[in-house]
């Protein structure tokens, strides 16, 4: 692996990460992977040794032959020992592929059990994870850190044993011809060595420079492509274009200049490296004149010598660059020693299926323990009942069913399923009773048959059919140039908000829920589909327990129980008559939002 290659990996390197653990236990979690291939592993490992042992066999024939065959005219010998050479290459080459397919092989395994590890793990953590993670900063752990690990961990360390290797084989064989020869090709060494130090820390920061701005240039395309609906409608793509580019420019003048102090330091060590050369072929002449070496010392000491310088350069460049790979690995560690927050006990209880009734009792909740979002909640739900949540903006809405899938625990208090304490329930088994809309309805790529499916996925084509109808959303979905095979595009973005939203309600029916929570679900939606969603929504409430977080209280006035939150409390509960008679924060809110509904 070249000084270049070793600098572009090192640039990915987060500049303002710090390291805490040591390298010896990053080293050990890292060989745990590698050791899971051990026959492959074994396998690379001989294949290393075996083309670093015959890729210096070459040289001391060539030297066997023109001292011992070529200089005294014996042909049979010289076809003898070019047939020794033909054998010594073909061996060379087929263990420099068993080196480069093993490497390759353990670096990409080790990237694909990470990679699952990883993406398991990231399914079990909890939404407090989510919350103070940035996704871009998670994907780049599943991604990059990982293809840094097996560019510089997995290649870097079979490269360094390779190249330790060659230069003990390399002075082992040169001391073995002539002792004053390998002292002068040494002499070089030291200022090959201060060359390449002296260029390390210019290098690593010109590398750096380059990972800040290909992040910008990054960033700037990730919010032109999420953002491309507002950039147009406010008429701003030459804006948007100038960013861009500006960005595109820094990026290539750092680029350019961390290649011009790469360009900068090859020749120069090429330099030293044909200084070197030129010591030895003088000096080698001048013994040779004197009768105190042979020509063929010489050839090989100067095939050798240009193999020499390289490894070296390998060699020095190798600890500030294992320093990105241990990065990255302290970082993918880093979230795979993340643990739940939420998280079953070890004599955790499956749910059985429910009728629905639900409690909560003197629950007080805060994201942070120190500013209570919700506060001495207490509620009754009976089974079959709609429980309708209302309340100004920040309120505590759309914790309080957050609360009831466990998705964060409460600091104090409890809540109960069927007389189930929940945090005694496992968290699957507790989810699978329950059914969720959203406000803003989220679909996977794939088609709209596969979407309401995702609510049950042995489902028939019949049984999604039949949902699409019961819901509303059989009209439109005829009339998708594909029907229920049409794609919908990433996120959905091939349909209404309005239809994405009434297949959502069909995912959700088609689980067939005992509990189902709708958050502000039909708020976002415009009037014609809203009323088509109502009728839905009389199907979807039947018979099931249900929590309606309402924006627009178009489904309020036929719930069975609501409860006005202000501030994180409790401060009105009764139904929609009950609490217009009231005159309080309800009325108020009515007659402000929902009058002319």
């Amino acid at each position: 692996m070249t000084g270049y290659h070793w600098g572009r990996v090192l640039g990915r390197e987060e500049e303002e990460y710090e390291r805490k653990i040591p390298d010896r236990v990053l080293i050990k979690r890292l060989m745990e992977y590698v050791l899971k291939s051990k026959r492959k592993l074994v396998i690379a490992i001989v294949a290393v040794l075996l083309a670093s042992l015959t890729g210096l066999v070459p040289p001391y024939l060539l030297k066997v032959a023109i001292d011992n065959y070529i200089s005294v005219g014996n042909l049979t010998g010289l076809t003898f020992i070019s047939l020794i050479l033909i054998g010594v290459y073909l061996a060379y080459w087929l263990s420099d592929y068993q080196r480069t397919y093993q490497i390759s092989w353990l670096g990409q395994n080790m990237v694909n059990e990470i990679r699952k590890q990883l993406f398991s793990h990231l399914q079990d953590l909890s939404f407090s994870f989510y919350d103070q993670s940035e996704a871009g900063r998670i994907i780049s752990r599943v991604t990059n850190d990982t293809d840094t690990l097996s560019q510089i961990f997995v290649q870097g360390v079979v490269m360094v044993i390779s190249d330790i290797l060659t230069l003990v084989g390399i002075v082992t064989l040169m001391l073995l011809m002539n002792v004053h020869l390998t002292l002068v090709t040494l002499l070089v060494v030291p200022l090959l060595l201060a060359s390449t130090f002296a260029f390390q820390s210019r290098l690593r920061r010109a590398f750096r420079a380059t990972r800040k701005k290909i992040a910008q240039v990054t960033s700037r395309l990730q919010e032109s492509i999420s953002g491309i609906r507002e950039i147009q409608s406010f008429t701003r793509e030459r804006d948007t274009i100038e960013v861009f580019r500006q960005a595109n420019i820094e990026n290539l003048q750092a680029n350019v200049q961390a290649g011009k102090l790469f360009a900068l330091l090859l020749p120069i060590i090429q330099i030293i490296g044909a200084v070197g050369t030129c010591i030895v072929l003088w000096y080698s002449g001048i013994l040779t004149l004197g009768g105190g070496v042979t020509l063929g010392v010489v050839v090989a000491f100067l095939l050798l010598v240009t193999r020499f310088f390289r490894p070296i350069v390998d060699l020095t460049t190798f600890y500030n660059t294992i320093q990105s790979a241990m990065a990255a690995a302290e970082r993918i560690f880093e979230t795979l020693d993340t643990k739940p927050e939420i998280a079953d006990a070890s004599d955790a209880l499956e749910l059985p299926t429910v009728k629905g009734e639900i409690l909560f009792e003197n629950i007080t909740f805060g994201y942070d323990s120190s500013y209570p979002v919700l506060r001495d909640i207490n509620v009754r739900i009976e089974h079959g009942k709609t429980l309708a949540i209302v309340g100004p903006t920040g309120a505590g809405k759309s914790t309080f069913v957050k609360l009831l899938s466990r998705f964060y625990e409460p600091q104090s208090g409890t809540i109960k399923v069927d007389g189930y304490n929940i945090s005694k329930l496992t968290q699957e088994s507790l989810r699978r009773q329950m059914g969720v809309v959203l406000q803003e309805p989220f679909l996977f790529s794939g088609t709209v048959m596969e979407n309401i499916r995702y609510g049950k996925l042995d489902a028939t084509e019949e049984e999604v059919e039949n949902v699409a109808k019961m819901v509303g959303a059989y009209k439109f979905i005829l009339q998708l140039s594909k029907g229920y095979k049409t794609d919908v595009g990433e996120r959905g973005t091939r349909l209404s908000l309005g239809q994405r939203q009434l297949v959502s309600f069909a995912r959700a029916l088609l689980r067939n829920p005992p509990i189902l929570i709708l958050d502000e679900a039909t708020s976002s939606v415009d009037p014609y589909t809203e009323l088509i969603i109502k009728r839905g929504l009389a199907v979807l409430l039947k018979n099931r327990t249900s929590l309606v977080i309402a924006h627009r209280l178009s489904t309020v006035r036929n719930a069975d129980n609501i409860i006005v939150l202000n501030n994180g409390r409790i401060v009105e509960e009764g139904n929609h008559g009950e609490l217009m008679k009231k005159k309080g924060l309800y009325r108020r809110l009515y007659e402000k939002q929902f009058k002319d509904i």
